[in-house]
């Protein structure tokens, strides 16, 4: 498959330059199936699993048999806390675990690389050459934002943009960090769940580098 070529823009919103896609990555293939894995994985893994209900055994009371055994024409009762009666133990109920589990690593970056090819197709992807703010102004960082065309309008839920760096120092990092709309995360962490999240995903060159690398080794 012939490279796909995307236009890499600066903060002013001009394009710049162009940069060619690694064509092992970006190879236009989209697994939904790996995708599928990924997203169960990864929402199953937020699970905190500590819903927890306590057996006949952990209920506090019970210790005096309701009456006798024979004699009263009643069934027969060993304790109050017995699963058919009130403020009983319950049975089968939920207890604390982990739903933690791992993906095959191949599989992961198979999700990731067809999320991203996802991104290429819908034209949700776009290029920065790089990004830095000398003042901690969030006004500042806006402006940026706002020179892509990328604000969104008002009703539009939070965190609708993706920002993927290769570093970020202070002042930027300050910056950025009151625009309700933006995710921020570095390029060679982000995971298939964060990709399909966001509608637009926004990588500075260097950030584009560092993970067509990383999926281009794991590929090996």
């Amino acid at each position: 498959m012939e490279a796909i070529t995307l236009p890499v823009y600066n903060t002013e919103g001009k394009e710049v330059d162009t940069v060619k896609l690694n064509s092992s990555v970006f190879d236009g293939k989209i697994n939904t199936d790996a995708i599928y894995q990924a997203i169960i994985a990864y929402r199953a893994n937020q699970r905190k699993g500590l819903a927890a209900t306590k057996t006949r055994g952990e209920v506090s009371g019970g210790g005096r048999k309701p009456w006798k055994q024979k004699g009263t024409g009643r069934a027969r009762v060993g304790s109050t806390r017995s699963p058919l009666w009130r403020h009983g133990g319950v049975v089968f109920g939920p207890h604390p675990r982990d739903f933690d589990y791992r993906l095959p690593a191949k599989i992961r970056a198979l999700a990731l690389k067809s999320s991203l090819n996802a991104k290429v197709k819908e034209n949700n992807l776009i290029v920065l050459d790089a990004i830095k703010i000398e003042a901690p102004k969030t006004k500042a960082a806006a402006k940026i934002f706002s020179n892509l065309k990328l604000l969104p309008k008002k009703g539009v839920k939070n965190g609708s943009l993706l920002l993927l760096l290769d570093q970020l120092d202070a002042n930027t990092k300050m910056a950025l960090h009151n625009l309700k709309f933006l995710d921020i995360n570095f390029a060679k962490d982000t995971h298939t769940y964060e990709i399909l999240e966001h509608k637009k995903i926004i990588i500075t060159k260097n950030g584009l580098d560092n993970l067509s690398d990383r999926l281009s080794d794991r590929k090996k």
